[in-house]
């Protein structure tokens, strides 16, 4: 594959001023990102301090190989919610390394609340078992929670995708025959406690780990008996007498010594075969990135800039480089697993339509993986367009991608309007992972265009009654719904609500995909089979 031929002028003016606004946008989400993983409340940490306990991310040191990358899901979960009192969403998710084994990690983080489940918990880890389920990874549990959060018990456990989903999904882990193992290190209590029960094996630690189906509380408002925790669920009595706890564990190194032990007696599964390439780094800096996204996100840049500091070597084999120029389509390798990049360098016309359809199908035949980069304000809209059957030219698109066997991947580079998200993979349509840049937005459309048009209505209505408004009246009437818009299209909001899988620094965006692409191999390929195309 030939490299691409960078244009860039890291010594012009824009170049600097693009890494200067990038380099201050991400000064900010590092420190949000490391407020989420470490910043807790001086009681909350003398509380776990007092009960024996580690705090989350030192439970995941005694878990993960050393020296091994950790890719974590949605750093900044619920970082608009609850008054920003629930960092990470109470719970710590993504794919390690185990005894050189990639599993799914989900671990409560009890100086959050006591690890109780909110609505965005139990979205968090629904996620991530069907991360699991999706590439066949086996999956640990790291147990410590209160429970759900009764105040906001209807966004915990009624609806299909809430609570009971957890446990739904552990079930169909271990239909798959897919491991899991489960450490006690803290309450399991009521529908928490099917973690542990659900799990293939599970360790409970003496005397702070404890599994029931109602605490002490509950019991005696229940039946009147008055019991306390280690008598009525704690690790002596469910692996001596219950049989509902495998292992006692002494300490939490003891406990996490043998889950390690334990993980590695499990039968390791063939990967997927892709074609792959030697290992190579890219051939221009990726932290050049930051003066290739314009400030501005209404400036157009060339995508190819950014596919050259992502993938090995910065070689890229482009897929009908003159026609459907809106598009980039092109075969590469990243971590030396081969991929089929489609990345937007414009709005999508006809012909940019039919191009990514044709190479997804390529794709497909090829056993080659998707990596999507988007930067897309829809399809072309218009009479000439829609004479010429975009929309039909669309669905082509969309049957292409949406039928589609590989592993897709998805990186929201800059802007994600319309229905261009969904052509391009956007979360309603299974990628793997999909990721966002820090300056990137996504909704039905862009923030001015949404207060014009919401304005315009309003405007029009007021004007059949009879009223001409000022400019005065009219900025009144744009300029709250401009301000709504422009926060809820914003990164933080997307990964708030965990549209993604977290906010990443551009730089470190080949190593997500990396990761990303290594552990969805573990789930084989099936044969390529499609809908119906309107021809």
């Amino acid at each position: 594959m030939r490299r691409i031929e960078s244009h860039i002028d890291t010594n012009a003016a824009d170049y600097k001023a693009n890494f200067a606004a990038m380099s201050e946008r991400l000064k900010e989400f590092h420190a949000r990102q490391h407020a989420a993983r470490f910043e807790r409340p001086q009681r909350d940490i003398d509380r776990l301090a007092r009960q024996n306990k580690l705090g989350v991310r030192e439970r995941l040191k005694l878990l993960l190989d050393p020296g091994t990358p950790f890719l974590e899901f949605s750093t900044l979960a619920a970082c608009r919610e609850y008054d920003g009192a629930v960092p990470g969403a109470a719970v710590v998710t993504g794919i390690g390394i185990v005894q050189g084994r990639e599993v799914a990690i989900h671990a409560n983080d009890a100086s959050v609340k006591g690890g109780a489940w909110y609505p965005h918990t139990v979205k968090k880890i629904v996620r991530l078992l069907d991360v699991a389920l999706e590439n066949h990874l086996p999956v640990v549990h790291i147990c410590d929670s209160a429970g759900g959060f009764l105040p906001l018990q209807h966004g915990v456990f009624p609806d299909r995708y809430l609570g009971g989903r957890v446990f739904r999904n552990q079930v169909k882990l271990s239909q798959a025959n897919i491991p899991q193992i489960a450490i006690v290190g803290g309450h399991c209590t009521a529908g928490g406690a099917y973690v542990p029960t659900l799990s293939d094996y599970n360790i409970i630690i003496e005397g702070t780990g404890a599994i029931f189906l109602g605490g002490p509380p509950l019991v005696k408002a229940a039946t009147g008996e008055e019991v306390g925790v280690q008598e009525l669920g704690g690790a002596v009595m469910h692996t001596s007498v219950s049989g509902t706890g495998d292992y006692r564990a002494a300490t939490e190194q003891h406990a996490f010594a043998l889950a390690r032990e334990i993980v590695s007696q499990w039968k390791r599964m063939p990967k997927t075969i892709i074609e792959t390439a030697a290992f190579e780094d890219p051939y221009y800096d990726p932290k050049e990135l930051y003066g290739i996204i314009p400030k501005d996100r209404k400036t157009q840049f060339d995508m190819r800039e950014v596919l050259a500091r992502i993938v090995d070597g910065s070689r890229f084999h482009e897929y009908q480089p003159d026609y459907g120029t809106t598009m980039v389509c092109g075969f590469a390798h990243i971590w030396g697993f081969k991929v089929g990049i489609l990345a937007n360098n414009g709005v999508l016309f006809n012909d940019s339509s039919l191009k990514a359809a044709h190479f997804m199908q390529l794709c497909n035949q090829n056993r080659t993986p998707l990596v999507f980069f988007q930067n897309i304000t829809g399809y072309m809209v218009g009479r000439e367009y829609e004479e010429r059957g975009i929309a039909k030219d669309g669905a082509k698109m969309l049957m292409a991608q949406g039928g589609s066997v590989v592993p897709k991947f998805t990186v929201i580079a800059n802007a994600s309007y319309g229905a261009g998200n969904y052509g391009m993979c956007g979360r309603a349509w299974d990628a793997r992972t999909l990721f966002m840049w820090p300056q990137a937005e996504i909704g039905v459309m862009g923030a001015d265009q949404a207060a014009n048009t919401m304005a315009d209505v309003k405007i029009r209505q007021l004007e059949r009654e009879g009223k001409q408004l000022t400019e005065v009246e009219i900025a009144a009437i744009r300029d709250p719904v401009l301000e709504k818009f422009r926060r809820d299209v914003e990164a933080y909001t997307s990964t708030s609500e965990l549209w993604d899988d977290g906010i990443l620094d551009p730089a470190d965006t080949r190593n997500a995909l990396g990761m990303s692409i290594s552990a969805a191999l573990n789930a084989p390929i099936d044969d390529p089979h499609y809908g119906i195309f309107r021809l």
